[in-house]
Formats: structure tokens, C-alpha cells, sequence
């Protein structure tokens, strides 16, 4: 199994004999969770599930954002304490991954849970004298690490603040980002450990160098450092964290323990785009995942994930959707023809062309999985396949068509799709039954009509040799 590394720009091996630890990033919990975050957590719950399916350990952490400036903004803007807002929050982005049906994460780690290690991290930065302390707080000398830059592949001279708010006037450089943020009380308070105070509406921990926060980057850190030492296989996340979020991560990790890879590879998601544009509220095009799924089910969304390579642009449209549903009822349609075929055949002439093709098909696919995890050239394995037997599946042997079905039904289901065999309900099979009689008795007219009420019913039938093959038709494409 290789994938590329962003970083140093080559394919690295992922070891299946050690336990390998992966670190994403997760969300900043202020407002729901969008289509552009489902997108990287789905590809990273295809990865995983991947892996276990052929016997790689793998543990996956991933951070919750609850102390940030966007949290606290909203909250002196509706006058809510911010902690109970992003609590709120939280819960929401967990119904949302429930509701897509990502279920991979070993750990899900807040920052505020991890203050002692922020603490400890911070110190251990300015005890390398690659940290100092100011009046507003605790910032990191970013040119003393002389490799700031080389995963964005930027010339540090070149760049501007990371920062997510305005420059703070008393860095020493304003490339330099903040580990802490100093907010000090205008009277002294006894400190609580395991709660913290609030300075105009901003939650607050006691430090060895006062009141505050920490900064965005350092959380990060500190939960991987906690889990997995300073040193670990895989990180990942979304192209647009590539700066300045994880060239700082890498300084401050392989700063403070001295040790270089920080993370042997790095894996990023490419960006998505709504109808070829950056998706905005300001642009009336920001899609939450509770939007997505009032009118679309979960899979589609997982199907047109995997549609795409984990590192391409992925273009949200009307027309992706329409594909998506359409190229999983292909499937689906497909295996349940394997089932009709294995129940009514008499024909039990094995061909051993078609096991070997689907031993070839089943090489193939993992070959293109396990080359940087192609999904999408593995699913066009599958569809070539089905496409050759589509209309050949009724003359077919019945271990023929239970061997093509159970390998599709058993691909799709390591990647978290659900094929189950399909009965159309008994009102629809009585219809049937009265349609087909009519039908030998060449009573055209009327089985035309049955067969017409059948479809308002939302039933398809096609005759074959082997009888009535019922299926139902495919939902609209809502959008």
C-alpha cells in the first residue's frame, strides 16, 4: 500500500507488520459541518476501512476545534458563552458522521481536554529558544526553523501571517504565530484546573505565564504527541490546512523533540466546488451535510466520494449527484440479477474464464486501491465487469452468477455500501404473477396495463429467459 506523500512528493509505503497511527484534522466546532468536511471524513473513513479489510493496524485520532477566534466571535456576537456553543456544536458534526455512517475514528480529542500537554509544549519551545513571550502571549520564531515552508512549498521570505485574526503589534516577526494567547484579569482569581475563567466572554486557563488560550496550531500537536509520541505514520486533511496549519504543526513538533519526520506521510484531500465555485454562504452555495441528506441518501454522497481521487478537485453539481445514483443502481441492479440467476438457472455449465476474470478484476482493484488509493480506477474494474455480463448474467451457470455477485456485493461492502437481496413485497409479486398469465395467454392489452400499474407502483419488470425480473425503479434525482 502506497500513498503519496505531500511533503516530499513521492508514493511511501504504509508498513502492514507495526500499528499505524493517523492524525486528521477535524473540525472547528462553531456552525454545522458542510459537503468540503464530509468529503475529506469520508475519504479518510474509505482509507481506513481499506486497511482493516486487509489486516493493516491502524489507530485514527481526530481533533475537535472547541476554543478558536471564530468560536469566540460568535459568541460576543450572540452573547452566548462560546464553550457551550461549540458544545453544541460538536454534538452536531457526531449526528452528522453517524448519519453518513463514518464510524472509524478510535478517538474524537477536544483541545480544551489537552491544555496540560498544550502547556507542557509551549514550555519545552521556549526552553529551545524557539518561543518568546510577549505582552499578548507566547509566539514561535518561525525563520529559526529553517524548514517552515517546504510543505506548501513556499519561500519563507515570501510569506505572510498565518494568522487567523489581525497581526499582533509586539511579535518580533509577523510571520511568527501564536502557541498562547495572554488574556489577564483585572483582579487576581484563584485558579479552578479543571475549569476555566472568562475575560470578556473568553475562556481563559491558568499558565505559568498567565491567563489565556492556546493558539490554533498547538492543539494539534499536543493531542498527536499524547496518542502517539512525536513521531507517526499518516496525517491528514484538507488541501487548504496545508498553510499555514500544518508547515506549523511540523515546526513546532520536530522543534520541540528534535526528531525529524514529524509524520512520514502527509495526506491531503483536494478542495470541492459547488457548480465550479468556491462554496460560500456570501454565494448562496454552502451545503451542509443536514442539507445534503434531506434529499439524498447517505451512500450517494459516500458513492460520489469515491468517484473522485482522494486528491483531485472535486465539482459538486446536479449532474455528480444524478451519476452517483444512477451508477449505484447499476450495481445493486446488477447483483440482484446474480440472485435471480443463482435461484431460477437449471444451467450448471462453470465457465472458468469468468472465475478467472473475476480473480483478474479482484487483482486489479486492489492493485489500483493500493496505488495511492485510486478509488475511482476501481470502480471503473467493477463497472467494466459488469458491463461484459449485464446482458449475459441469464445464461449463466448459478455458481457462476453467485461467484460474480458475491464479489461485487462483498468490494462495495468493505467500503461501507450495503447490497441485500431484494424480494419485491407480495402485492407486487401477486401483480406479477396475474401480469405474466395474462401474458401466455396473449392477452397483450391487458398485461400492458398490469405491467403499467406495476410502475406506478414504482416496480420495473423485465422479461428474460429465465422469467420476470422485477426491480425497483430508482429514486428521484432531488436536488
Amino acid at each position: 500500500m502506497k500513498i503519496q506523500d505531500t511533503l516530499r512528493d513521492k508514493k511511501i509505503e504504509i508498513k502492514k507488520d507495526k500499528e499505524n497511527h493517523m492524525f486528521v484534522c477535524g473540525p472547528t466546532v462553531y456552525d454545522y459541518s458542510h459537503i468540503g468536511h464530509a468529503r475529506t471524513y469520508l475519504v479518510f473513513d474509505l482509507f481506513v476501512r481499506y486497511l482493516k479489510s486487509q489486516d493493516f493496524k491502524i489507530k485514527y485520532v481526530q481533533n475537535i476545534t472547541n476554543i478558536d477566534d471564530k468560536i469566540i466571535e460568535r459568541g460576543k456576537k450572540q452573547n452566548k458563552n462560546p464553550l457551550k456553543i461549540a458544545d453544541k456544536f460538536e454534538k452536531k458534526y457526531y449526528q452528522d458522521m453517524e448519519n453518513l455512517g463514518i464510524d472509524t475514528v478510535d478517538h474524537y480529542v477536544k483541545a480544551t481536554d489537552v491544555i496540560p500537554e498544550i502547556i507542557s509544549q509551549v514550555k519545552k519551545l521556549i526552553e529551545k529558544d524557539f518561543a518568546y513571550q510577549t505582552k499578548t502571549g507566547i509566539y514561535f520564531k518561525v525563520r529559526k526553523f529553517k524548514d517552515y515552508g517546504k510543505l506548501s512549498n513556499q519561500d519563507i521570505d515570501a510569506l505572510k501571517s498565518g494568522s487567523r485574526v489581525k497581526t499582533a503589534e509586539d511579535k518580533e516577526d509577523p510571520l511568527d504565530f501564536a502557541l498562547w494567547k495572554l488574556n489577564q484579569p483585572k483582579s487576581k482569581i484563584k485558579p479552578d484546573k479543571k475549569q476555566p475563567i472568562f475575560i470578556n466572554n473568553e475562556p481563559a486557563w491558568k499558565s505559568p505565564w498567565g491567563w489565556g488560550r492556546p493558539g490554533w496550531h498547538i492543539e494539534d500537536t499536543a493531542i498527536s504527541e499524547k496518542f502517539f509520541g512525536p513521531q507517526y505514520e499518516i496525517h491528514g486533511g484538507a488541501e487548504d490546512l496545508k498553510f499555514p496549519h500544518h508547515e506549523s504543526e511540523i515546526a513546532q513538533q520536530e522543534a520541540a523533540s528534535g526528531k525529524k519526520p514529524f509524520v512520514k506521510i502527509w495526506m491531503h484531500t483536494g478542495f470541492l466546488t459547488v457548480e465550479s465555485k468556491k462554496m460560500g454562504k456570501s454565494l448562496h452555495n454552502f451545503i451542509t451535510i443536514r442539507d445534503f441528506l434531506k434529499n439524498h441518501a447517505p451512500e450517494t454522497l459516500r458513492f460520489m466520494v469515491m468517484s473522485h481521487h482522494y486528491r483531485s478537485r472535486f465539482d459538486y453539481t446536479k449532474e455528480a449527484i444524478k451519476k452517483a445514483k444512477e451508477s449505484l443502481e447499476t450495481i445493486k441492479t446488477f447483483v440482484h440479477k446474480t440472485h435471480f440467476t443463482t435461484q431460477k438457472t437449471n444451467n450448471e455449465k462453470n465457465k472458468k474464464e469468468i472465475q478467472k476474470e473475476i480473480q483478474n478484476a479482484k487483482e486489479n482493484f486492489h492493485q489500483s486501491i493500493q496505488n495511492d488509493f485510486n478509488t475511482p480506477q476501481a470502480l471503473g474494474i467493477l463497472f467494466k465487469l459488469i458491463k461484459k455480463y449485464q446482458n449475459k448474467i441469464w445464461n449463466l451457470s448459478s455458481k457462476n452468477a453467485k461467484e460474480l455477485g458475491q464479489f461485487i456485493t462483498q468490494t462495495m461492502q468493505i467500503f461501507g455500501f450495503s447490497i441485500n437481496k431484494y424480494q419485491p413485497p407480495k402485492k407486487i409479486k401477486k401483480l406479477i404473477k396475474e401480469r405474466n398469465k395474462l401474458r401466455d395467454n396473449k392477452q397483450f392489452i391487458k398485461s400492458d396495463k398490469l405491467r403499467e400499474k406495476i410502475q406506478e407502483l414504482g416496480y420495473e419488470i423485465e422479461d428474460t429467459p429465465l422469467g420476470s425480473f422485477t426491480h425497483k425503479i430508482k429514486e428521484k434525482n432531488n436536488v
